[in-house]
């Protein structure tokens, strides 16, 4: 299995960012927010990943980059839960909202059902007549 979070993975065209923020769809696990937005079809990723803490929250830089480090290292280490469920590629942006400093296992569990969470809700089926979900 491949455990990387390589460059080309990364989310960093200011052009995706601001359309996943005025098109995307949210969901959410208490304290992980994950906005996500189908890729375009060139993609050559499945998954292009952000990461994002608040300055709201946290203050220090100090606080914000290791809060990054863990919910980047949490998606590392999970991301074959979303690899072998999705179809097409998506672009993500993975948000970390309260002032609690949760450690880094209930992150990780909190990481893992919002994943789940958010496959149960791109992976709806859809009703063919009525074009609409089921």
């Amino acid at each position: 299995m491949n455990f990387t979070y390589p460059k080309n993975e990364r989310l960093k065209s200011k052009t995706t960012i601001g359309l996943l923020f005025s098109e995307g769809k949210s969901v959410s696990k208490y304290p992980l927010r994950l906005v996500y937005r189908e890729a375009e079809v060139d993609a050559d990723e499945k998954i292009k990943m952000g990461v994002s803490v608040s300055k709201k929250y946290f203050k220090k830089a100090v606080d914000r980059n290791y809060f990054k480090r863990v919910l980047r290292e949490t998606y590392r280490l999970n991301k074959h839960l979303l690899l072998d469920n999705i179809q097409q590629p998506y672009s993500l942006m993975f948000f970390y909202q309260t002032k609690d400093k949760l450690s880094y296992e209930e992150i990780n569990t909190k990481t893992i059902q919002l994943f789940e969470k958010f496959l149960l809700q791109v992976n709806k089926p859809i009703d063919s007549e009525n074009k609409t979900e089921l």
